[in-house]
């Protein structure tokens, strides 16, 4: 059997194929990092603030996301949602991913158990 180490780099390598997607997700409407990461925290996907932070920067920085700061409801945050080339791309991103599943789901169905 694969050793926990090995268990724990291949699994991370799946998780990160779909935090960016997970992401996108939750982004119709401007979020800021920690109520985003609560939201995904509480649909069962966990992402560390070092995964995050850097995350939404790249994304901004790619021109997926706009962002704006907002000072009238207590401490400055910074607020991210999807912009219309990360609209674009997160409807592309879904239809991969749909037929992605599909097709491990039917992968998996003959599987050894």
């Amino acid at each position: 059997m694969a050793s926990p180490d090995v268990f724990d780099k291949l699994e991370l390598e799946l998780r990160r194929g779909v935090v960016v997607l997970a992401v996108l997700s939750q982004l119709d409407d401007f979020r800021y990092g920690y109520e985003l990461r609560q939201s995904l925290s509480e649909a069962g996907m966990q992402i560390e603030e070092g995964t995050l932070y850097p995350l939404l920067r790249r994304l901004e920085t790619q021109g997926l996301l706009t962002s704006q700061w907002r000072t009238s409801e207590g401490p400055p945050r910074r607020y991210y949602a999807l912009s219309p080339d990360g609209r674009a791309l997160y409807q592309r991103l879904t239809e991969t991913y749909r037929t992605l599943n599909d097709t491990m789901s039917d992968l998996l169905k003959g599987s050894i158990r």
